[in-house]
């Protein structure tokens, strides 16, 4: 019988002991030297799982000059899209072996900023990414000096290196382009918050898409990613239509104002697509279920983690790299269908 009484914490020695290899072999596996030969780091990493060791990353940090440590600083992290960026970030950060340390802002102020880094720089993180969607966080960004490699994630179109982002723009015009091309004379949009350059550069895409089509740009509804800007701009829409105006099709910045427009449409008798053609933007987890499906316009988070890790690795190891926007992918569904009859359609 073994002694009762506190265990011994494990060392790099016992992993060496049970996998038959140095205390060497032990050290180059766990700090991901490439000279290691498969089976031997096959038989070493078994080792690891089996004693459940876990290795001191204090000292490995003082022996490769590396916490492998990537700080990430955001702000509204309560929203989707930030939320679904953090995600897509852990997993990558995760699969290129390192962690992720992560600051959340009340506001995106330069002192704010400036304290993050700091607390960064105090944890010996290896590089930062930031979220710069907003203009707050990208002036705050802009005011704050760092050593430390600096990647951002962006609006898509045209990036300001080093940065990633999905391309916007062209998510917007997907979902112009896809009403357009159901006869709809034109598309009415409901916009994210002004001081988003998300929500500004999915206006653009708008505009474009319907300005390449000869098609009227009607004057936007002003929404702020909530499901109760777009409940109002519903309502908003349905008193034009009331009205006489032609409301057939209409586009918005985020699937959460598409619930609420639905919602409010549904309460004035208006019903998708019978009357009125919606497209969101995200697709929501809840997207596919709502009544009806709805159309949207999917972000690949899991994408944009992948490139802003392997753009913060490229830095890390002096590379210059420039990677392309992400696409966004339509994924139509059962809210978007053509023309109502009694409607005047696009012109051929």
């Amino acid at each position: 019988m073994e002694p009762e009484g506190p265990s011994r914490a494990l060392v790099m020695s016992d992993v060496a002991t049970r996998a038959g290899v140095s205390h060497q072999t032990v050290s180059r596996v766990i700090n991901g030297h490439p000279n290691v030969a498969p089976q031997t780091r096959e038989r070493v990493e078994r080792a690891i799982r089996e004693l459940g060791y876990r290795p001191n990353t204090a000292a490995r940090a003082l022996v490769t000059g590396s916490t492998r440590t990537i700080g990430f600083v955001t702000v509204n992290i309560n929203q989707y899209g930030p939320a679904q960026t953090l995600v897509g970030l852990e997993r990558a950060a995760r699969a290129a072996g390192y962690s992720l340390s992560v600051a959340v802002l009340d506001e995106a102020t330069a002192d704010a900023m400036r304290d993050a880094v700091d607390r960064f720089m105090a944890q010996s993180v290896d590089a930062v990414l930031a979220l710069a969607t907003y203009d707050d966080a990208a002036e705050a960004l802009h005011a704050v000096h760092t050593p430390l490699p600096l990647v951002t994630v962006q609006s898509g179109g045209a990036l300001e290196e080093p940065a990633v982002g999905v391309d916007q723009v062209a998510g917007a015009r997907l979902a112009t382009r896809h009403l357009l091309d159901l006869g709809h004379r034109t598309v009415h949009h409901v916009t994210g918050p002004a001081d988003s350059q998300e929500a500004r550069d999915r206006i653009e895409g708008w505009r474009a898409e319907l300005a390449a089509a000869g098609a009227p740009v009607p004057v936007c509804l002003h929404g702020d990613w909530t499901p109760s800007s777009g409940y109002e701009a519903g309502r908003r829409l349905a008193a034009r239509r009331r009205a006489g105006e032609q409301v057939t099709a209409v586009f918005l910045a985020n699937d959460q104002m598409a619930l609420g427009l639905l919602a409010a449409f549904h309460e004035e008798g208006l019903e998708a697509p019978r009357d009125v053609s919606v497209v969101g933007f995200d697709d929501l987890p809840e997207a596919p279920y709502l009544t009806p499906p709805l159309t949207t316009v999917r972000q690949d988070f899991a994408e944009l983690g992948h490139r802003a890790v392997e753009l913060v690795l490229a830095r890390l190891a002096g590379r210059d790299l420039h990677l392309e926007p992400v696409p966004p992918v339509l994924l139509v569904r059962s809210s978007t269908g053509p023309v109502p009859v009694g409607s005047t359609p696009a012109a051929v």
